[in-house]
């Protein structure tokens, strides 16, 4: 049976494109205009993935308010921010609230169904029996590459798909510095450098919550960054 999307867009020919694209790669999606009517829709059934659009009619932050809404029934139903707006302050804001991801809208459909099927792949392998585990371990930190689990010192961090993405990319070569379009080609993003380095403040912010003392991702400025 077909995965079921949803898509809230207040912009009806972006709705339009972005519902066909992705029925073509084998979703049945829905498009919702606002955040009203995506509201009362998943109150009847909930879709299995839900794309949204921040600005939403004539709420600025009404994206922000669903995810917030939704977050509050599922903590596991995958959300990604579809956005012209990537501010760092935006980027840092949808992610906090929860959000799996966040593309802005020149990223292309490509792209974006990748990221989708990496997030279903997440909940399945949540499903899944640990044995056929890819494990990487690093003193504290055990990564769990087919669940895209992360814990450090037994403690979960729960990072975003693409945060995940990024971290096994450092953790893999430990010592070795990674440049920003490595980093973006590993987590197949399209940002710019900026949005780079919220990701990794993120990141870190992250495990400084489990532990205060930690430190293994230094900055090589003006390179990239590598896992200590």
């Amino acid at each position: 049976m077909a995965r079921a999307i949803a898509i809230v867009e207040d912009e009806p020919l972006i709705r339009a494109n972005y519902v066909e694209a992705l029925s073509r790669f084998g979703y049945e999606v829905r498009g919702y205009p606002s955040r009203g009517e995506a509201s009362t829709a998943f109150a009847q059934r909930m879709p299995e993935l839900v794309i949204i659009d921040i600005g939403l009619g004539d709420e600025p932050e009404g994206g922000f308010d669903l995810c917030r809404e939704l977050r509050a029934k599922s903590s596991t139903l995958p959300i990604i921010f579809l956005t012209a707006r990537d501010s760092d302050f935006d980027v840092i804001s949808g992610l906090r609230l929860g959000a799996d991801d966040y593309l802005s809208k020149d990223t292309s459909l490509h792209q974006l169904a990748a990221r989708i099927g990496a997030l279903f792949r997440r909940i399945e392998s949540l499903k899944a029996p640990a044995s056929s585990e890819t494990v990487i371990e690093h003193g504290p930190l055990k990564l769990e590459s087919e669940r895209m689990r992360i814990t450090w010192n037994g403690y979960e961090v729960p990072l975003t798909v693409t945060e995940f993405w990024m971290v096994h990319t450092l953790v893999r070569f430990p010592g070795h510095v990674k440049s920003r379009d490595q980093l973006m080609r590993e987590a197949e993003l399209v940002v710019d450098d900026a949005t780079i380095t919220s990701h990794i403040k993120r990141i870190r912010k992250k495990f400084i919550a489990v532990d205060p003392a930690f430190d293994s991702i230094e900055t090589v400025h003006g390179v990239g960054y590598r896992w200590t």
